[in-house]
């Protein structure tokens, strides 16, 4: 426990900062390198023996027990449209998590860790297309690394259910009219929150990144305009290029004409969250990603919140939290 409470106060320090620690790799029969987010990273193994089991996806290389757990090990190479990868035996796993699960990835080397600003990963090149597997891109050593859509892959693998429980959506009370601005740089986490919030009468306004949506709420108020008349609240992802959550969740508090907006923050990032790093980005609620019921349930408590006639200001979270 001593070890993840380091991690995370390591973490908070970099909250507010737009900062985060890139854990860089190579794929076999590709020549450049990838990058992962380490906070995500729980371990880093030389691939152990795997047994190859009936009926699995395509994707899927084999099982490995590791430490009392049954993970299914992804061929990382092949689910981005490389060639299957070789040499299993030669290779490393990155055991990771993501979306409340632990997921075991196989790459042909794992090289080093940096700490980078958020402002130097920029979103994938406009003509990249729908079908690649980046969420970000950067330069190190003149070279273009590219920050894997982990979340994308997974979808592929084992879809997620992004539709709430009709029970559910008869019991919510959602104004008509309401409107919500989603920042994400993961394709498929904005179609599942999308359909998600349409379902249960919201309309959806999309930003890719933190600094796309916070662009878009000054220009909301560039005329004056009170942020109430136009938006309801905000929820973003953590993870973005350019400007990341927590440092939109900051700007917004530091900013007078958008302080009273209410924030979720909605993340893959799961582990333990403590006090200081929510309530120090200015965040009003965080919620792991991706339960479609829960997503409503947070939306439906916000709006229950500002019609109560506190702001997001007023409510900024406070209390340690643990997810995952």
């Amino acid at each position: 426990m001593a070890g993840v409470m380091d991690k995370v106060n390591q973490l908070t320090e970099l909250v507010g900062q737009n900062r985060m620690e890139l854990l860089l790799f190579r794929l076999s029969g590709l020549s450049q390198r990838y990058g992962i987010n380490v906070f995500k990273v729980r371990e880093v193994l030389p691939c152990p023996h795997l047994t190859v089991m009936p009926r699995l996806h395509q994707f899927v290389i084999g099982v490995a027990h590791i430490r009392g757990n049954t993970l299914s090990v992804i061929d990382l190479a092949y689910a981005i449209g490389g060639r299957p990868s070789t040499n299993y035996e030669k290779g490393f796993i990155i055991i990771a998590e993501y979306n409340r699960s632990i997921h075991a990835f196989l790459v042909s080397s794992v090289e080093r860790i940096i700490n980078m600003n958020w402002s130097k990963i920029m979103p994938p090149p406009k003509g990249a297309g729908h079908s690649n597997y980046m969420t970000a891109v950067t330069e190190i050593d003149d070279e273009l690394i590219e920050i894997l859509d982990v979340e994308k892959i997974l979808d592929e693998i084992a879809p997620n259910n992004s539709t709430i429980n009709s029970d559910a959506i008869k019991s919510l009370k959602v104004p008509e009219g309401t409107k919500v601005l989603v920042a994400d740089d993961s394709k498929v986490a904005l179609k599942q929150v999308r359909r998600a919030l349409t379902e249960i009468g919201v309309d959806v306004i999309e930003a890719h990144d933190g600094k796309e949506a916070f662009d878009a709420l000054r220009e909301m108020v560039r005329d004056g305009k009170r942020i109430q008349e136009t938006l309801s609240l905000v929820i973003s992802d953590v993870e973005m290029p350019e400007m990341d959550g927590y440092t939109l969740c900051a700007n917004i508090r530091n900013d007078p004409n958008l302080r009273d907006l209410y924030v979720i923050l909605h993340t893959s990032l799961s582990g333990v969250f403590n006090q200081n790093m929510v309530s120090k980005a200015g965040a009003n609620d965080f919620i792991p990603k991706f339960n479609p019921d829960e997503l409503a349930s947070a939306v439906e408590k916000g709006l229950a919140i500002i019609q109560s006639g506190k702001s997001g200001a007023d409510c900024v979270m406070k209390n340690s939290i643990k997810v995952g």
